[in-house]
């Protein structure tokens, strides 16, 4: 996820904030370490070269060939579970592990293939599943009624004309079934226009479908929580995100206070709840360097922290900032 790939026949280019990512795992040499988001295996390449012991988790088949490149040159170091990185507690069946990796979102190699669906640059069937199975976008796109899939584009996608887009979509679709990339993007632009110089308007609702269709923020959260209950006392939780709203619920997953109501002055002190990670890092954007070399990387953030002695929470989402779709526009 969040890496550049290259093709089959070459090693995939580096994923984003690696060296930040490394030095937030530190120390590497022996330990055992969960690349709960495999992708193209950059960082499990990486942290296996830095001498650690490495589980990958995935759900997308098509990994298979960049797992097979690292199973032959890391045999004793390198192990791959397939799955989701929700359950990775499981995946990892009892072992101690040192660290935990997340980089969230979709991949460069998913996105690089029209028939993935994932891209409105690409010509393709407007699918989006990285498990490549259940609903597809466009299972979404032709069937929720018009308030339902306004709101999901405002609540997923941040998408401020969400009701017109929603309007057109259903209008078009009352015609033929969109079924293509491109023809949903071309509808989206004539929705609501394209200004010179900004993003491509469809960018906002095609986030917003890939995150429903691929349950993204439930995933994101099981997974924080699945990382919680895995990691002993000082093990160490590195996650990568890619836009504003899964930063928000990892910012106040470690800092639970920061996202609570503030305390009335005229109220009884109350005791601060156990904290259960520490040494929380602030937030690490990409530099210049590596924006020029990969313009994808504009708007990853790094956020890790290290594992308090408190035993692990049961999952909730309250606090958390989720984006829920109910009544969203």
């Amino acid at each position: 996820m969040g890496q550049r790939i290259a093709p089959d026949n070459q090693e995939p280019h580096v994923p984003v904030l690696l060296a930040e990512v490394l030095s937030a795992l530190q120390p590497l040499k022996g330990a055992r370490i969960v690349d709960g988001t495999f992708g193209a295996g950059g960082y499990s390449r990486a942290l296996l070269e830095a001498g650690a012991q490495v589980i990958a988790i995935d759900r997308d088949p098509n990994v298979a060939p960049h797992v097979e490149r690292l199973r032959s040159q890391f045999p004793d170091s390198f192990e791959f579970v397939p799955g989701t990185f929700s359950r990775l507690d499981e995946a990892v069946g009892g072992r101690p592990v040192e660290g935990v990796v997340l980089d969230i979102g979709v991949s460069s190699m998913q996105l690089d293939e029209a028939e993935r669906g994932f891209s409105f640059m690409r010509e393709g069937p407007l699918d989006m599943r990285m498990a490549q199975s259940g609903e597809s976008a466009a299972d979404l796109v032709n069937t929720l009624d018009e308030t339902e899939l306004a709101n999901l584009l405002y609540a997923y996608g941040e998408e401020r004309k969400s009701r017109r887009i929603a309007h057109f979509i259903v209008a078009a679709r009352a015609n033929e079934p969109i079924t293509t990339t491109t023809q949903l993007a071309r509808l989206i632009e004539k929705a609501i226009g394209r200004k010179p110089g900004d993003a491509h308007p469809a960018t906002r609702s095609f986030q917003a479908l890939r995150i429903a269709v691929n349950a993204e923020f439930d995933q994101l959260v099981e997974g924080l929580f699945a990382a919680e209950r895995l990691l002993p006392e000082g093990g160490r939780l590195a996650v990568v995100t890619f836009h504003s709203l899964e930063d928000r619920i990892v910012k106040r997953f470690f800092d639970p206070e920061k996202g609570g109501p503030a305390q009335s002055r005229h109220m009884p002190m109350t005791a601060a709840p156990e904290r259960r990670w520490i040494k929380v890092a602030k937030a690490v954007k990409p530099g210049e360097d590596e924006l020029a070399r990969n313009p994808r990387a504009r708007s990853s953030v790094l956020r890790s922290a290290i594992r308090s002695e408190a035993p692990a929470r049961a999952v909730s989402f309250d606090g958390l900032a989720v984006p829920t779709v109910r009544g969203a526009a």
